[in-house]
């Protein structure tokens, strides 16, 4: 019989309807079948709503059809088909649906929520849309208390500020924006990209951490790095790498001439010397006098046969902590070194009596000061990635009583309103929505880092616009008789042709500093890169190995242009250094100040300023034996080369010259004030460069770095020679 308005009670549950009616089957199980206003209300103040019920009062088991919405605490259900259980208060619907909860929109092809732990399981084109993000997935957990989504599969969470994190396993809670991803994590957000095998993300203050294989990239620096931790702050786009960092950079090689290898051997030099005092010696039983008027010195490098050198190379930077942000233009503050490539003014010092002189070359100016380096790092705190199981989407299994339950008429309830047009419209909205989405299928996070490992290495074929912008004139490098321009002038004429809005990235390494290429090599303590004009900073104890010379002074600079080394300043206590004949015996060049400028990767030319001294071996290269000891001294010594030998060698001002033969040479004048030999702290590759650091000698104690701060970048400072570590003073090389 079929009733009209009916309301029935069962277990506590309220049934109504416009129409419906009560059967039985064979074994006296009850049915009640409803039409029209369908609504279901429990004693939790859960109510359903729909067009059509098929309820089984033994299973407590309910089939909805037609507009159908669930109302409880925390969440709202809507789809076109759901069934329900009363008992185990679980619903299912497998033909699209929604779910709404406190402010997070989730829209599924196929769902399963539990009411009393308020958890929903979803499966296939799962959407997830919040104030923040939209999340992108095949396979969630949801708990609508909590907020927390869970990940068992390939997911994209896109954020408002054209972030990104993907995931293919993690938890991500919709209100705290808190993310704990471990496995195939990576987090991007424009050009830059950081991946790692735990990734942890807080959307509130930007901060994401990476733990073990992290690698960071930045495409549009051309800038990436590795690292067992890395912590990437969004607002300030600073990358923090710890546990063994490694920064990358691709700089173009000299295809003009052969690169010299990273064991090439000493430079060796011959016995013509120029611009020499006739100052003699007097040895046991022979007055030598020197030729004023003999050649110029030769310089040659001995070198192994090797395989032409590729277009590019790789220069390797790592330290205890690596630094990197982006910073505008108008915060940075380049160095105006104020470099010369025809060598500038003569220092202005005190003169320094060598004896009986010969005077030459003129009086100079004071040398420029440099600006201060604010050497800072943060260190954020640790945290550990979630560990999650993978659960299983399955319904619940119904217990039938032992006794058929009976079903008792009730005074209506009422009712209320499902809204079954808004229904109908969001539905039809959510299919479209999830046919139109883009799920991702899994190796999304290796293709993207692939791709942006390759775009970053490869090299650019014009200068980056955070240099020159696109549309302004080529900068000259040539002056209007085809000669080299001062190597800075460009640069920071450039500078201030940039807008104020335009960014450049900067980098910062502390302790334990080193760097390796394959035609140089260096450590330092700390060390300084801008990238807008290229010119990398090593303080502490700093010292390069490049063309079989060891260089060591307080401070050292050398700048990088169009992705060749240009120039270096070696800046107090400047010292070069390289092995005769692989012997004990080393030519060594020192001064207050060593200027050296590169053409193709090789020096041009070489200016030593400030009490310069040189003290070289000759050597008779058939016999492999030294002859004999040539020591300069003056104000500047001037070295102009070309193809690795020296074609012009000039000392001006308070010349001191001596020539020693071999058996004059003692332990005491086979040295220069100052003079250190450590090959043992040269990396020998990128290998050596990550596992072993450099000898620290028990009296010195490198001083920790000042606190970094948050807020614009500072001008880089010199350290003060007070606080500079003292150098290592090996005893000198055995008398042969």
């Amino acid at each position: 019989m079929v009733f009209f308005n009916p309301v029935y009670e069962h277990k506590g549950n309220t049934l109504s309807a416009d129409s419906g009616y009560i059967y039985e089957d064979e074994i006296k199980q009850q049915f009640f079948e409803a039409f029209g206003h369908v609504v279901i209300t429990q004693p939790s103040g859960t109510v359903i709503n729909s067009d059509y019920l098929h309820y089984d009062a033994t299973a407590q088991h309910a089939r909805l059809t037609g507009n159908v919405k669930m109302v409880d605490a925390t969440s709202v259900l809507t789809t076109n088909f759901l069934t329900y259980n009363m008992r185990s208060k679980v619903g299912t619907y497998q033909n699209g649906g929604r779910i709404i909860s406190r402010g997070d929109t989730i829209t599924s092809k196929n769902a399963y929520y539990f009411e009393n732990t308020s958890d929903a399981y979803f499966r296939y084109k799962v959407i997830v849309r919040t104030p923040n993000v939209k999340v992108y997935t095949d396979t969630m957990r949801y708990n609508s208390i909590t907020k927390d989504t869970y990940f068992f599969g390939p997911t994209n969470i896109k954020g408002n500020k054209n972030e990104n994190l993907y995931t293919e396993r993690g938890v991500y809670n919709t209100g705290t924006g808190i993310a704990k991803f471990n496995k195939n994590n990576l987090y991007t957000e424009d050009t830059k990209f950081l991946k790692g095998d735990s990734l942890y993300y807080n959307r509130d203050n930007g901060i994401g951490e990476a733990y073990r294989n992290v690698v960071f990239v930045d495409t549009l620096d051309k800038f990436y790095a590795y690292g067992g931790k890395g912590v990437y702050r969004q607002d300030e786009e600073s990358i923090l790498m710890t546990e063994k960092p490694l920064i990358i950079t691709v700089v173009k090689n000299d295809t003009t001439a052969n690169q010299e290898t990273a064991d090439s051997t000493a430079v060796q030099v011959d016995s013509t010397i120029r611009q020499m005092d006739s100052t003699p010696v007097q040895t046991d039983s022979t007055l030598i006098e020197v030729d004023s008027t003999a050649a110029a010195k030769q310089l040659r490098v001995m070198e192994k046969d090797s395989v032409p050198p590729a277009a590019v190379d790789s220069v390797y930077m790592t330290a205890d902590t690596l630094y990197s942000r982006v910073i505008p233009i108008r915060d940075y503050h380049p160095l105006d070194l104020k470099l010369d490539r025809d060598g500038g003014q003569l220092i202005d010092e005190e003169e320094v009596d060598y004896g009986d002189v010969s005077e030459t070359g003129e009086v100079g100016a004071q040398d420029s000061t440099l600006s201060p380096l604010d050497s800072n790092s943060t260190v954020l705190p640790d945290s550990t990635a979630l560990q999650l199981d993978a659960a299983t989407l399955t319904d619940s299994t119904t217990v039938v009583p032992p006794d058929p339950p009976q079903i008792k008429a009730k005074r209506p309830p009422l009712r209320a309103e499902p809204g079954n047009a808004t229904i109908e419209m969001t539905q039809k909205a959510d299919s479209t929505l999830r046919q139109e989405a883009v799920i991702p299928t899994g190796n999304e996070a290796n293709d993207l880092i692939t791709e942006a490992l390759r775009v970053a290495q490869t090299p650019d074929t014009v200068a980056p616009d955070t240099v020159q912008q696109a549309d302004s004139p080529p900068v000259p490098t040539l002056d209007s008789l085809g000669n080299p321009l001062d190597s800075l002038s460009s640069p920071l004429d450039s500078l201030r042709a940039l807008p104020d809005s335009a960014k450049t990235r900067i980098v910062r390494a502390y302790y334990n500093v080193r760097l390796f290429k394959s035609d140089l090599q260096a450590v330092a303590d700390s060390a300084y890169y801008g990238m807008v004009d290229s010119m990398f900073r090593f303080m502490g104890r700093p010292m390069i190995w490049a063309q079989g010379s060891q260089i060591s002074a307080d401070t050292i600079y050398m700048q990088i242009i169009n992705q060749q080394v240009d120039n270096a300043l070696l800046k107090n206590n400047a010292f070069m250094v390289n092995a005769v004949l692989d012997t004990v015996k080393f030519n060594q060049l020192k001064g207050r100040k060593i200027t050296a400028f590169f053409a193709n990767n090789n020096i041009d030319r070489l200016f030593v300023d400030g009490n310069a001294e040189n003290l070289s071996f000759s050597a008779d290269e058939e016999k492999q034996i030294i002859t004999e000891m040539f020591h300069d001294r003056g104000a500047r010594i001037k070295v102009r080369m070309e193809n690795k030998e020296i074609i012009d060698y000039i000392t001006i001002r308070k010349v001191d010259q001596k020539v020693y033969p071999f058996s004059m040479v003692t332990q005491e004048n086979e040295i220069l004030q100052g003079f250190i030999w450590r090959p043992q702290d040269r990396p020998t590759s990128k290998e050596d460069l990550l596992n072993r650091k450099r000898e620290v000698p028990k009296e010195t104690v490198p001083a920790a770095p000042a606190d970094a701060t948050a807020s614009g970048e500072q001008t880089p400072e010199e350290p003060s020679s007070k606080a500079a570590a003292p150098k290592d003073t090996p005893s000198p090389p055995p008398q042969s």
